[in-house]
């Protein structure tokens, strides 16, 4: 079954012009190349040295891409954006209020008129990313995208920390967010040095709470030891930053809560790697 719902917290920001595409190559960490109409480009902003600021899905249209991002960034993003525009032929604007940003998942959707859509790059199974001129009543609800997403592993603004996050810490590498093949970008060196040298010691994963759901922020501990922290959750289930060596160390404490991670099949662990 299909489901389809709105969500309120995303906005849009426009890039246009002749070159908005080489403009953006230099600011992100995927290839703009491969946005195109019906396909659509996970990718993240960085600060100059190597930490996470925003993400994004970049979805083309005519001479324009449309940054699908969290409504509260869009004003940020305009702003940053802005300032490496220098002689480019491009054009940065909020369009947030002009198209509506809605997640498809379980099967392809029954597209609105006048919509632009593109499956999700990160996996098959978060379904599709749909802008609208206006907002389009489904069967789901944000809640219930959140849901799912966080049963895949699938990071949102929430479970990361600006100028604190590393992209290969909530997994930008298999869930097709970073281009190692591009060439430079803003926080290229630290993003590849990260890679090459093996120095992540902590991921994003899935975590089943047994108990009251904890509050975003929560400290995770292990013997008396502080292993983590919990980013996001819904229900019986959250995200949770873990040190690596935490992962399979059975149930772990949360505030009032017991927390079982879970490795999703897609995420590779430096075991699995070497």
């Amino acid at each position: 079954m299909t489901h389809l719902a709105q969500l309120p917290s995303r906005g849009v920001v426009e890039v246009a012009g002749d070159d908005r595409v080489t403009f953006l190559q230099g600011l992100v960490s995927n290839d703009m190349t491969q946005a195109a109409p019906g396909r659509a480009v996970w990718t993240a902003l960085l600060s100059p040295q190597g930490k996470w600021l925003s993400d994004f899905f970049v979805l083309a249209e005519g001479d324009r891409l449309l940054l699908d991002c969290p409504r509260a960034h869009a004003t940020m993003l305009v702003t940053k954006l802005s300032r490496f525009l220098l002689r480019s032929r491009a054009r940065v604007r909020d369009a947030s209020d002009a198209l509506a940003v809605h997640a498809a998942w379980g099967g392809k959707p029954d597209l609105p008129q006048a919509s632009i859509a593109a499956p999700d790059p990160r996996l098959p199974e978060a379904g599709w990313r749909i802008l609208a001129p206006s907002p389009v009543s489904g069967d789901a609800t944000e809640a219930d995208w959140d849901a799912h997403r966080i049963a895949l592993g699938l990071p949102d603004t929430g479970d990361m920390e600006a100028d604190k996050t590393l992209l290969l810490e909530v997994g930008f590498d298999e869930l097709n967010g970073v281009s190692w093949s591009k060439g430079c970008y803003m926080g290229q060196e630290l993003t590849a040095r990260t890679r090459y040298r093996g120095l992540i010691k902590r991921r994003l994963v899935p975590v089943s709470v047994t108990g009251p759901l904890p509050a975003p922020g929560t400290p995770v501990w292990r013997d008396g030891q502080e292993v983590g922290q919990l980013r996001s959750g819904h229900g019986a289930a959250a995200l949770a930053m873990l040190r690596l060596d935490a992962l399979e160390a059975g149930p772990l404490a949360c505030g009032e809560a017991r927390l079982t991670p879970h490795v999703p099949a897609w995420m590779r662990l430096p075991q699995a790697a070497s």
